[in-house]
């Protein structure tokens, strides 16, 4: 019989251990994901937004590259594998609640972290001081 495979985290302690304390127990959603807020290490441009299982977290601890669960796909994404555009990860932090985690990067290639080819995945605005309504359109940031 195989034996069980170690924890890559620690079980989700009491409240107070988890907000204030030094154990990384991320807390995964339903679907075993958590959201990563990724942004520029250097100017703090928000550059993308994407889900981390517990294989993804710990795989870019591991190796300092942005790796995520993508949903579409069902598996393991190693961002900017195919275009060269790799996150390189300088620091990694997580919320109060440990219920997100946020990747300070540096983009490697050509410097776009979008695959539309846009530097930023947020390039989008959208129009305040209104309702939404269908003819209200976005405009570029």
């Amino acid at each position: 019989m195989a034996a069980a495979p170690t924890p890559l985290f620690a079980h989700r302690g009491a409240p107070a251990e988890v907000e204030s304390g030094l154990t990384l127990s991320p807390k995964f959603d339903a679907d075993g994901l958590i959201p990563a807020i990724v942004t520029d290490a250097g100017s703090g441009e928000v550059l993308m937004l994407a889900w981390m299982n517990a294989e993804a977290l710990a795989v870019t601890l591991e190796t300092r590259v942005g790796h995520f669960w993508s949903r579409s796909r069902g598996k393991l994404w190693k961002k900017g594998e195919e275009s060269g555009n790799l996150l390189e990860v300088s620091e990694v932090r997580t919320d109060c609640d440990q219920d997100a985690i946020w990747l300070k990067v540096a983009v490697a290639g050509d410097g776009v972290a979008c695959h539309t080819g846009e530097r930023s995945c947020f390039y989008r605005a959208l129009p305040l001081g209104a309702r939404p309504s269908p003819d209200r359109p976005m405009r570029r940031a």
